[in-house]
């Protein structure tokens, strides 16, 4: 029985360092990071990249550039002497040059539009919660200022009082000429002598 047990115990161990050893690992420790054969690259450095790349594709200086690079292309491998030629007639070179251009300028563009897209669709989000604010914002000074207008409806104005008083005042000028002033007393001073 004690063979047995001590069979038990050197499998156990046995099995315990294959797993550790073994194509996963312990599960508590993180996994050592493996060789990549792929270089690691920085995707926001590489999509401002496109940006700028994009930007200057879209300029008239791109333009002129790309114009006086072809014309001094063409110019030098007509006119120059034979054995400095790079590109005969047909320029099959240059040809092949502005392809890889623009099968690069393309996919750059493309990127750089996207990215623009995704920050035209954040700010079109920003816009709508801030409008969603003012609404709301304006939605409550409505209200208050409905409720003050109400509450003002039961305060008396300067022209209601005004009212009021000359109302008041033409009744008071109605009694005098149906009653009269009457003659003023006399004081009790007077009556005693």
């Amino acid at each position: 029985m004690a063979d047995r047990a001590e069979e038990r115990e050197r499998t156990r161990a046995a099995g315990a360092s294959a797993v550790a050893r073994g194509p996963r690992g312990r599960l508590d420790q993180p996994r050592a990071p493996r060789p990549r054969l792929l270089p690691e690259y920085d995707p926001e450095a590489f999509g401002r990249f496109s940006e700028k790349i994009a930007r200057f594709l879209g300029t008239g200086r791109f333009i002129v550039w790309m114009t006086l690079v072809i014309i001094l292309w063409v110019v030098w491998n007509i006119f120059a002497p034979a054995s400095v030629r790079f590109d005969e007639y047909p320029f099959i070179f240059l040809t092949l040059a502005l392809s890889l251009q623009a099968s690069y300028a393309a996919p750059l563009i493309l990127l750089a539009q996207n990215r623009q897209d995704d920050r035209d669709r954040v700010n079109l989000e920003q816009d709508r919660k801030s409008n969603e604010r003012s609404i709301a914002d304006t939605e409550y000074l409505t209200r208050e200022i409905a409720a003050l207008r109400m509450g003002l409806g039961e305060v008396a104005t300067r022209d209601w009082i005004r009212s009021e008083l000359q109302d008041m005042i033409k009744e008071m000028e109605d009694r005098r000429v149906v009653f009269p002033l009457e003659a003023p007393r006399r004081s009790d001073e007077s009556d005693r002598r």
